[in-house]
């Protein structure tokens, strides 16, 4: 039988570099991975696609696993990295496959930063090698027609994948053979050929002439709807010259098969006239089809085998059956036998497939992972903070009872234990020196940050200014996405960061304010106990309460509140320090169920770990009520025991200043501290934003420079043109109406795109600094509340 068969052939593309973006990404959206770690993937990866730029399209078998190996990795990828235009930028230029027979100037190369882009490519590449690795000597044998057919099932599925799916890549602008005609003329056409092997292995095989009729009916029918869909005007014009001419013959030649076996089930049912009639028709039909093809008609055996069939059963029904010949209008119609089908497309594609970038999540992940950890830290931040205002009213009210200083200092002649100690510790700490010197030192830290983020803006502002310019010099013409839509995430993120410092700025603003209101009573606890104990108002001598039962129920009851603190401090601990792998279970629910409910997942785990936690935190809450209100109670007995001197008060005051000082130091001190943190913690990440910022910038800038390239060498072939012409004076349309720019890179707009591609990724924001993460201290009670 005759092998002659249609194949399609591959897109051109050219090589890029996946490497240096890739890695650059990693290190700015994985922070906790090294890209070290990565070179042989990415030198992998590099060398997948050079190789498959390599095996596109020859007619070994072979080379399909080369292709359908980078495809994996390209499947692998888009949900680790998205290949966009705003985020991992890799300019993917690919040709049109049919660029040498198109019959316009038009659309033969498009430029795109999309992986998307890249996926569908490939795609289209496989389909087309899948046609050339069908080795037409192999036609003879059962195995080749069986791989044949294979072959092309799976590229028509290939093509009718691509149909339903290009749009959304490509924004609906593309070359000629990814437009959804082409790709479902492509995908008929092939699943026409993969009919074709079965009817070729229902011949050599000798199958009943029935069914061998049915399945030429059918494969008959396949390239008349691939003729349809070929000669529709949006595409008519891709195809070369001898297509369609091979695909309409190859209609009249299969149904003129069909006719043909179907007259062997009228001779065998003794329908001498049908079967005479049967094989005019089928006679007709392959002579019409030699006549279309002139020298390329491959059929000639078929047609001298309908020939003497037909001269032989007229010439027998004309002296033995005399049996009438009906006219061709009234013969049944052939039933048609679909064996061929559409293969879906599988993914792996390749045998024992292993995901180069395995140990990289998902940034459905991430994103999952980031959301569960903001959850997480609000729940911490609040408990804390319940616990800590908390304790801030328990020290307002100690303070201003003066305890336990006060049933400390019953002579009246020294220093009290509590003071000591806590005088001690301010000077361990640095005392006065050391605070000034760390309050002196965040201005310059919050400076360092404030100019990262004015250098980002400037240079997005500058870009995006040049490409306003530019578009309105060169109105339509100007082949890209506006600065303005595309830099959109990276303003969000960056007007993330300048809320976040112009909150940080009044965090220092309420530090200092603090820091000078208790400087000098500080300053004063830096000092030696003596210098402290001169500066302290003499008081009455109130040895005789001693062991009165009043003190001793103070001293119980200042007992109950340092085991609060300790447990505050234990529970404290406990919320920092609970740990819950989420990883495993958004990525389980991910492979299971192809999205991840966060908020289900995350919720409850969040309720099993910190559910008793919260419980504790409400107990706490609940026994300070009690012993507020007994400590009251008591001091209020022991007040009236004691009796109170104009000095006794002085000496009072002074103490209730001091404690107030040191609650105020502790505070500052970690004000300063989680502010020295937070600050440093923000300058890795605008670090690594102004990277992503200079790369952006950058690949515009690239793609600027090959833009006007291409419009200069486009205005220069114009004998009436020139570059000095291009300005505002002259509208975009008259000015460019005779020009024609091919191959000019197109960037997708804003909202293309789909999958991961569609999400743009950025880092964890640090938590906003609050110089009131520490407890706040007050000097009464009664405006403890205020400071929340």
């Amino acid at each position: 039988m005759a092998t002659a068969l249609l194949c399609i052939p591959v897109k051109k593309t050219f090589e890029v570099d996946l490497s240096k973006p890739l890695r650059d990404f990693i290190a700015i959206a994985y922070g906790n991975t090294n890209p070290d770690d990565y070179n042989y993937a990415l030198s992998e990866l590099n060398k997948l696609r050079s190789n498959f730029i390599a095996k596109s399209g020859e007619k070994q078998e072979s080379a399909l696993d080369v292709c359908y190996r980078y495809y994996d990795q390209l499947s692998a990828i888009e949900c680790k990295f998205p290949i966009t235009e705003n985020q991992v930028r890799i300019n993917f230029k690919w040709q049109d496959a049919f660029s040498k027979d198109l019959r316009t100037v038009q659309k033969k190369v498009l430029t795109l930063a999309s992986g998307a882009y890249e996926k569908a490519c490939v795609l289209f590449n496989i389909a087309a090698t899948q046609s050339h690795a069908v080795d037409p000597q192999s036609l003879g044998t059962d195995e080749g027609l069986k791989m044949a057919a294979k072959l092309f099932q799976q590229s028509s599925g290939i093509f009718l994948h691509l149909a339903s799916t290009i749009s959304p890549v490509t924004s609906g602008d593309t070359t000629y053979d990814l437009q959804p005609d082409t790709l479902n003329a492509l995908s008929s056409l092939m699943l026409a050929q993969a009919q074709d092997c079965f009817v070729r292995k229902a011949i050599s095989d000798k199958m009943k002439s029935g069914m061998t009729a049915k399945l030429s009916e059918q494969c008959s029918h396949l390239f008349a709807e691939a003729l349809k869909l070929m000669q529709l005007e949006a595409v008519k014009s891709v195809w070369p010259k001898d297509w369609l001419i091979a695909v309409a013959s190859r209609q009249d030649v299969f149904r003129g098969l069909a006719q043909f076996y179907q007259s062997v089930v009228a001779k065998e049912a003794k329908n001498f006239g049908e079967e005479v009639a049967r094989l005019k028709i089928a006679s007709d039909l392959l002579a019409k089809a030699a006549k279309q093809c002139g020298s390329n008609f491959v059929y000639h055996s078929y047609q001298k085998t309908v020939i003497e069939a037909f001269q032989k059963a007229e010439k027998d029904n004309n002296f033995v059956y005399h049996a009438k010949v009906p006219e061709a209008s009234t013969l049944a119609v052939i039933e048609k036998a679909a064996i061929a089908k559409p293969t879906p497309v599988s993914n792996p594609m390749s045998q024992n497939f292993k995901d180069l970038f395995e140990r990289i999540v998902p940034l459905a992940v991430q994103m999952a992972l980031s959301t569960f950890e903001e959850r997480k830290s609000e729940i911490v931040s609040r408990e804390i903070g319940r616990l800590r205002e908390s304790t801030q009213i328990l020290n307002s009210v100690l303070v201003s009872l003066n305890l336990p200083a006060a049933i400390e200092d019953l002579a009246g002649d020294r220093i009290p234990l509590s003071l000591q100690e806590k005088a001690a510790k301010v000077r361990r700490m640095g005392g006065i020196e050391h605070l000034t010197y760390l309050t002196n030192d965040l201005p310059a830290l919050l400076q360092r940050n404030k100019e990262i983020l004015d250098e980002c803006e400037r240079m997005l502002n500058e870009e995006e200014s040049s490409d306003r310019q530019l578009r309105a010099q060169f109105r339509q013409h100007w082949a890209r996405s506006a600065s303005e839509l595309l830099n959109q995430p990276i303003r969000s993120e960056c007007a993330k960061y300048r809320q976040i410092i112009t909150s940080a700025l009044q965090a220092d603003s309420l530090v200092r304010q603090r820091y000078f209101q208790h400087r000098d009573a500080i300053a004063l606890l830096s000092q030696p106990d003596t210098d402290i104990e001169r500066c302290l108002p003499s008081g009455n001598a109130l040895s005789q309460l001693q062991s009165s039962p009043i003190v001793s129920t103070l001293r119980q009851l200042m007992g109950q509140v340092r085991q609060i603190t300790e447990e505050r401090d234990a529970i404290e601990s406990q919320l920092k320090d609970a740990k819950c792998d989420m990883s495993s279970k958004f990525l389980s629910a991910l492979v299971q169920d192809g999205a991840i409910y966060e908020q289900g997942l995350s919720l409850e785990q969040l309720d099993r770990i910190y559910g008793p936690l919260k419980e504790q935190v409400a107990r706490s809450l609940k026994s300070q009520d009690v012993v507020v209100s007994q400590i009251q109670k008591s001091h209020g007995e022991f007040t009236r025991s004691k009796g109170q001197t104009p000095s006794s008060v002085g000496r009072d005051h002074k103490m209730k200043e001091l404690a107030s000082a040191y609650d105020s130091f502790i505070v500052l001190k970690g004000n300063i501290d989680e502010g020295k943190q937070f600050y440093n913690d923000l300058t890795n990440l605008l670090v690594r934003f102004q990277s992503k910022v200079t790369d952006f910038c950058f690949a515009r800038k690239a793609e600027k420079d090959e833009v006007l390239k291409d419009l200069t060498a486009s205005l220069a072939s114009q004998p009436t043109l020139s570059p000095s012409h291009v300005h505002s004076n002259v509208s975009g349309p008259q000015l460019f109406s005779n020009v024609s720019v091919s191959g000019v890179a197109r960037m997708p707009s804003h909202s293309a795109g789909t999958g991961a591609s569609a999400v743009f990724f950025s880092p964890a924001m640090p938590r906003s600094y609050n110089p009131f993460s520490q407890f706040t201290v007050t000097s009464q009670p009664s405006t403890a509340h205020q400071w929340r």
